[in-house]
């Protein structure tokens, strides 16, 4: 089956042909790094590791994901906490990477940090500025979107709609109050670079389209990134790139994740629905955070509710329990092939994950040992283009809740031994007190010939 993914840029279902047959150039927009990283920003990674990792099965795949390390919100933050700009660029990209290596996301091939680009940002620009794209005001310049015939096409609205639906800048030196900054001075103490237009730093628009440039070439296969980008940051990618490479460059589909609300609304500081990938970790690990997010199809809107996790940590541990007595990561067995298909099918993973749920069930049924480790070794490799079922069942059960409280897996073993010498004494009333006191903590006990195993649930 030939992958078919949503192109937002035609609005159609397409048949996936790279531009250069077995390799894949894929740019998806990353964070800025002012703060710790809220559970929107983690959708798209999610969504688009999935990708990477369903390309990398026949392709050789260049993934390319952003650093955007200079910004307003960053000589804020500065301003505010009076640390450096490094200081907290540094800080912030590190506790990125640590956060979504926790859902399992595999680091992409390059992860290019804007201000090591401000020489390819400033040759874009002046590549505008002789097309006549771009003109220079007030020690800005900015790109003219009337001169793009196909601005908008990517939104596909009227471009009064799309001013009146999005937080256009207002400012007296704009011939359009829709054109958007390329290049814009810097005052002092504030960081800058120099340029024909004088001591300055560079837009957010053209830092993409310079790094995708530098990365990937003038043409490249896929752009993906948060429904919320799609105006007017990629919209202005678009025009920005094609006019200074020419009609027919920059990414052949652009794909974007749905909206991540909370209780039905918007996520906000204000209404006090706001949570980083921190604050669910203090909760859960990452592959239920992970498992979560992929339980609803990539473009619909994922609404987090407070039974979201419990129920997601429910359906792994069904998935889990069919693995119990297997040992590997199942390299050698084939990916079930319905479980590809749904992925194939625009990345379908709620099909994909419903397929696995069968094959657990298959493998609960199963009495002939050779058949139920073949089919154990499937389910881990098609879970695996998931990035879940990571772990060995055991290690899955015993490992340490975050944040519920309650004894540690060494406590736990520890108690066992406590229990099994009451058993021996036959004081079972103290036997049943720490069998109740683990199952308060939601620790179950399966007691056997060959000993007593334990599992959190």
């Amino acid at each position: 089956m030939t992958l078919k993914i949503h192109n937002t840029l035609t609005k159609k279902l397409e048949d996936f042909t790279p531009l250069v047959p077995g390799k894949v150039g894929m740019y998806v927009c990353g964070p800025t790094v002012y703060n710790r990283a809220h559970i929107g920003n983690a959708r798209p990674v999610v969504v688009f590791d999935t990708l990477y990792r369903l390309l990398s099965r026949d392709h050789q795949v260049t993934y390319v994901k952003n650093i955007t390390d200079i910004d307003d919100k960053i000589i804020k933050a500065s301003q505010e906490t009076g640390d450096s700009i490094q200081d907290i660029t540094q800080r912030y990209t590190k506790f990125y990477q640590e956060d979504m290596a926790q859902l399992n996301a595999l680091p992409p091939t390059l992860e290019p940090r804007a201000t090591d680009h401000v020489d390819e940002m400033i040759s874009m620009i002046k590549t505008l500025l002789s097309k006549g794209h771009a003109y220079v005001a007030e020690g800005h310049v900015l790109f003219e979107t009337t001169s793009d015939e196909t601005y908008g096409c990517l939104s596909n609205h009227p471009l009064e709609d799309m001013i009146a639906g999005a937080r256009v800048e207002v400012a007296p030196y704009k011939k359009n109050p829709q054109d958007f900054v390329l290049w814009k001075p810097s005052k002092e103490g504030v960081p800058g670079w120099d340029s024909p237009w004088g001591r300055g730093r560079p837009g957010w628009h053209i830092e993409c389209s310079a790094m995708g440039l530098k990365h990937l070439g003038k043409t490249f296969d896929i752009h993906g990134g948060g429904i919320d980008l799609s105006f007017p940051h990629h919209e202005n990618e678009i025009a920005q790139s094609t006019c200074a490479l020419g009609k027919g460059t920059f990414a052949h589909y652009w794909m974007h994740n749905g909206m991540l609300m909370v209780k039905g609304s918007k996520m906000s500081k204000s209404l006090g629905n706001f949570y980083t990938v921190q604050d669910l970790l203090a909760k859960a690990n990452g592959e239920t955070i992970r498992f979560a997010m992929l339980s609803s199809h990539y473009r619909q809107p994922l609404d987090w509710q407070d039974n979201t996790l419990p129920q997601a940590k429910a359906a792994l541990d069904g998935l889990y329990t069919a693995l119990e007595g297997f040992e590997g990561k199942g390299e050698d067995a084939q990916v079930d092939a319905r479980v590809l298909e749904a992925l194939e099918d625009d990345l379908n993973t709620p099909r994909a994950i419903s397929r696995l749920h069968e094959l657990a069930k298959e493998i609960n049924k199963c009495d002939v040992l050779p058949e139920k480790k073949t089919l154990q070794k499937t389910l881990k490799a098609s879970a695996s283009l998931l990035g879940i079922l990571q772990k060995d069942s055991q290690e899955w059960f015993q490992a340490d809740a975050p944040s519920q409280g309650g004894p540690s897996a060494l406590e736990i073993e520890e108690l066992i031994d406590q229990r099994k010498r009451a058993r021996a004494n036959k004081d079972f009333a103290e036997s049943d007190r720490i069998r109740d006191y683990l199952l308060d903590h939601k620790i179950t006990l399966e007691d056997s010939a060959t000993g007593t195993l334990w599992k959190r649930r």
